[in-house]
């Protein structure tokens, strides 16, 4: 067998978050359970030799709020995994946060490992709290402002991840507003979709979806050039990267078997899109491949290699190339988007599919509309940007 090389993994330190978002994929966020040193050490032996395991990888500690465990917890695991890793791999470490627990003593455990940010805010309070509760049904959006603000007075660089939802897209010029107003200059848009924990999203099966989010982005770039004022988002300089290299074989790392690995904090190992670790499906059972304390590499490559999943996203991908004038792009879409909305990886267009080729057209109608130094402003920050492979989930 031949395998593609890793360059994303996903950790589940702890499936608990400390707050409960309406929109929230995941099942088990009110557990508490977390990942032992004990445990870790083993997963880490097994997993740093892994043959996917090539010069550098990014661990991004996700699935549950990271930041609930200690800041002694990560400075402890952090050493534990440098002391197991080869001395020519190069480890970047990431936590995407919600943002409500950041302190001072976080943001020098951030700064000493260079840790890459994400903070998830959805926009200002009034569209924030719609989704993003707190435990006792509060909005959350004055404790993770807080957090954001505490960062930029720490000098740390970080990304934003805001789901877009119906409320949101009515308001670009709020939420550009929102952006600018706190020097936040790197974004990416999550459309909320319909997987995992959330079995339903407002905008799958909503005809006016498409037309919703071509115009928000659309508006959102123009008064950003209107207004001068320059903002970094994912969406579209992802989309200007591919339109370059278009011709260009391209691929989807989340339908490809190892280019991520995700794991809980049990062991238990899946890949292909993160969505998929600790959720189960009518047609596909678990999308647990095997554990990391008792299986070999050789025993879950089988199981992936041998899976129906594997076997339905392939078939996936090629209905994609055969009948979407965006896959050259794309690469086939997302296989966690097409399961829970589809009811197979087997399919072809979701909700995510259709908010990606209106980037596209958005992006194609900004160069042609403007002179190459206005399309560039409308896309342009030093912020930093998120790791590779950060996934649209």
């Amino acid at each position: 067998m031949e395998y593609c090389q890793t360059s994303l993994l996903v950790l589940q330190p702890t499936p608990f978050c400390n707050i409960d978002c309406t929109y929230c994929y995941l099942p088990h966020r009110s557990s508490k359970k977390r990942l032992t040193f004990e445990l870790a050490e083993i997963i880490f032996k097994k997993l740093l030799a892994f043959p996917t395991i090539g010069e550098s990888v990014t661990i991004v500690w996700h699935a549950g709020e990271p930041m609930v465990l200690s800041v002694s917890y990560y400075e402890r695991m952090f050493e534990l995994i440098r002391a197991i890793a080869a001395p020519h791999l190069n480890i970047r470490h990431s936590f995407q946060t919600n943002g409500t627990l950041v302190s001072e003593a976080w943001c020098e455990l951030i700064k000493k490992w260079n840790v890459n940010i994400g903070v998830s805010i959805d926009g200002p309070r009034e569209l924030h709290d719609l989704y993003r509760k707190q435990r006792n049904g509060a909005g959350s959006f004055d404790r993770a402002y807080e957090g954001l603000r505490m960062l930029q007075r720490a000098g740390i660089s970080f990304h934003v991840i805001s789901v877009l939802t119906v409320e949101s897209m009515a308001q670009p010029e709020k939420m550009l507003d929102f952006y600018v107003e706190n020097q936040i200059g790197y974004i990416c848009f999550n459309v909320e979709e319909q997987e995992g924990a959330n079995a339903r999203s407002k905008l799958v099966n909503c005809e006016t979806a498409d037309a919703m989010y071509r115009s928000f982005l659309q508006r959102f770039l123009d008064l950003a050039v209107q207004r001068q004022r320059p903002v970094l988002v994912r969406e579209v300089e992802q989309c200007m990267g591919m339109i370059e290299v278009h011709g260009t074989p391209v691929r989807n790392e989340q339908n490809e078997p190892f280019r991520i690995i995700s794991l809980d904090c049990d062991g238990n190992l899946s890949t292909f899109s993160p969505e998929l670790l600790g959720v189960e499906h009518e047609a596909y059972g678990s999308f647990c491949f095997g554990n990391l304390a008792r299986d070999s590499f050789e025993e879950i490559a089988a199981r992936v290699h041998e899976s129906r999943l594997y076997a339905d996203i392939k078939a996936g991908v090629r209905q994609c190339a055969d009948t979407c004038a965006y896959y050259g792009l794309c690469g086939g879409g997302a296989p966690s988007n097409k399961i829970f909305e589809n009811g197979s990886a087997a399919t072809t267009e979701t909700v995510h599919c259709r908010t990606f080729k209106r980037s596209v057209d958005v992006v194609l109608d900004l160069i042609e509309r403007l002179p190459p130094d206005s399309a560039q402003a409308a896309n342009h920050s030093h912020a930093s940007a998120p790791p590779l492979g950060m996934w649209p989930g």
